[in-house]
């Protein structure tokens, strides 16, 4: 059902984004509004949805069943699973009360040990130097003062920083680098461009969900590859700013990747820093987007009033704009390099958190079998 539904919000975006602002006679008009309506509207339709779920699941949905392990810290399953694996090295030897067996602590405790039992040399400085205050394992809760006093957490912060951050802040510029690089008509498609990747970026976040069962791979790793395309992006930009199609293409990957960022962050704290404290510590983290905001503001302010001598004085009024490639080239090059700084970053989170992900991985695999056979035998 979930997969429908994503599927019905691709085909919604798409519809809007060929269609939305297509100027036309009004009877046209009126027919592709008709359309974009009945889309908004289908969704209503899912109460009969559930209603129709055994006929649902035996005809349609085998089919796209995946048999792979995902672990959202919010469902009730992985809930329960988080309940029996979240221990310490101090607990070990109790684990709260949990029902493992003997086999499978040795195992987790084995899993989660290897790293502090690797050998030190002086070759070795920058892994240790990684190791050094690593999260034992996903989902341990993370209180506010213990959240700030972690190094991933940091990491974490100056990635979303240099990456969700200034995709937001291009956006909210837009109109303004449209209107100095000379592309004023092109402002509102710009916009569009922007909102729908957005859009998409923020549905493509449950991709790695989808494609666990065959393809595992951590989810602050799936971070990282969404931060990608903002480097890219804004080197574009300042390399082919005078050309209309790299300023929608920058444009494009830009909330591409913004929106993916936005959705996983909720689940990357989540998992990274316990589902209990995640509202805490979301809010704690996009601190960094007032921050952000004013000081990405404030840098294209500087670089935009600098070449103002440029620019040409309007009608009517004492404001002066600035025209031309030189406005918002240095503004480009800055966010590049500021995002590389976060896509560093999130490299770097992601080689610190490997070993947790795939010790929470191996863990569910034994546990899974035992949750499935008690099922079973329940039922």
């Amino acid at each position: 059902m979930f997969l429908l539904l994503n599927v019905l919000a691709v085909l919604t975006g798409v519809y809007l984004l060929l269609f939305g602002s297509n100027t036309s006679d009004t009877s046209t008009s009126r027919l592709l509004l008709g359309g974009a309506i009945f889309l908004l509207v289908f969704p209503l339709c899912v109460p009969g949805v559930v209603y129709a779920r055994r006929w649902f699941h035996h005809t349609v949905h085998s089919s796209f069943q995946l048999r792979g392990s995902g672990f959202i810290l919010v469902d009730d399953d992985d809930l329960e699973l988080h309940k029996r694996l979240v221990s310490r090295e101090t607990s070990y030897n109790n684990l709260n009360g949990s029902s493992l067996s003997n086999d499978e602590v040795c195992e987790y405790r084995s899993s989660s040990q290897k790293l502090c039992n690797k050998e030190e040399d002086g070759a070795r400085c920058c892994e240790k130097m990684m190791e050094k205050d690593q999260l034992v394992m996903l989902g341990e809760e993370h209180p506010a003062h213990v959240l700030v006093g972690r190094l991933d957490f940091w990491l974490y912060y100056i990635a979303y920083f240099c990456g969700g951050t200034i995709g937001l802040v291009y956006s909210n510029n837009l109109g303004q680098i449209a209107q100095s690089l000379g592309h004023s008509s092109n402002t509102t498609l710009l916009l569009t461009l922007y909102s729908s990747f957005s859009f998409f970026g923020r549905l493509l976040s449950a991709a790695p969900d989808y494609v666990r069962a065959k393809i595992y791979f951590a989810r602050t790793g799936w971070l990282t590859i969404a931060l990608l395309p903002t480097p890219v992006a804004f080197f574009l930009l300042a390399a082919l700013s005078n050309s209309t199609e790299a300023l929608r293409v920058g444009t494009a990957l830009i909330g591409l990747s913004s929106g993916f960022i936005f959705a996983a962050a909720v689940s990357v704290t989540s998992e990274l820093f316990g589902p209990n404290s995640v509202g805490v510590n979301h809010n704690i983290l996009i601190t960094n987007i007032p921050i952000g905001s004013l000081i990405y503001g404030v840098l294209a302010a500087v670089i935009y009033d600098g070449n103002v001598g440029r620019g040409l004085k309007l009608m009517f009024s004492d404001s002066v704009v600035c025209m031309g490639r030189d406005c918002y080239f240095l503004t480009f090059v800055w966010w590049g390099c500021l995002s590389v700084v976060g896509l560093v970053c999130s490299l770097l989170l992601f080689i610190r958190t490997k070993h947790a992900y795939d010790a929470f991985e191996r863990n569910r695999a034994l546990v899974e079998p035992q949750r499935n056979w008690s099922s079973n035998s329940i039922a």
